[in-house]
């Protein structure tokens, strides 16, 4: 079992519109996460997925030395240049899984999002979509907690000081 791996990947949300698809296109909001395994899901939007972007993120998030499993992205590609452990499955060929290496925990992390936006929300916009994704990220790295422990937190995290929207 690997204790240092992480697994990152992103996900692209908004309403599609005619003739753009895939990472930015139109009208779409980006968003980037890191899972540790077993551990804390790390989530928020970004404004792109350029290597110039997503580099510092990980640096800042991820201590060098440590196992990283992706898919084959190009935004990835210097990883071990960075000095990380670099496995990645290839999702173009059909491979979703080699031994532990796989982005399913994060792919399925992204999919209980969409799922509850689109059944309780229907539709957030890209301004708001980071309280979404907090709070999502919130209760998953709150799983192993009851109920009570959960809310006894959040209303805790209430009382602190809030950043104003800008």
């Amino acid at each position: 079992m690997c204790y240092h791996c992480r697994r990152l990947g992103g996900a692209i949300w908004g309403i599609p519109v005619k003739g753009f698809t895939g990472r930015g296109a139109k009208g779409k909001t980006i968003v980037f996460g890191m899972v540790q395994r077993d551990g804390m899901l790390r989530a928020g939007p970004v404004p792109n997925v350029k290597r110039a972007t997503l580099e510092p993120l990980i640096a800042k998030n991820i201590q060098r030395g440590s196992t990283i499993f992706t898919d084959e992205f190009s935004a990835y590609a210097n990883l071990r240049k960075f000095g990380y452990r670099h496995e990645k499955v290839s999702h173009s060929t059909k491979e979703y899984v080699r031994g532990d290496v796989h982005v399913n925990t994060l792919e399925g992390y992204w999919s209980i999002v969409k799922r509850s936006i689109r059944g309780t929300h229907v539709h957030v916009s890209s301004k708001h979509l980071w309280k979404y994704i907090s709070e999502f990220s919130y209760r998953y790295n709150m799983r192993e907690h009851d109920s009570g422990t959960m809310f006894q937190n959040l209303v805790l995290s209430l009382q602190q000081p809030r950043l104003k929207d800008g």
